[in-house]
């Protein structure tokens, strides 16, 4: 049980890895192909979500340092 947790945890780091390349767009075709080959659909829409929150949580405490 507590390798299929590390396991499912190790997972969704490398599906958070590969959305917050994708917010870069800076990634090689290799690279892309294997996380592809090894995330799943639920982890990338789950870390794409967090990745979303988390940078637009960045903007606005921006725009308010600023202003």
């Amino acid at each position: 049980m507590e390798r299929q947790k590390r396991s499912s945890i190790m997972m969704f780091l490398i599906s958070m890895r590969a959305v917050l390349w994708g917010f870069l767009g800076v990634r090689k075709r290799s690279g892309q192909d294997a996380d592809m080959a090894s995330v799943t659909f639920v982890h990338i829409v789950l870390a794409g979500t967090l990745g979303a929150i988390i940078f637009m949580t960045i903007l606005l405490l921006i725009v308010k340092a600023v202003v």
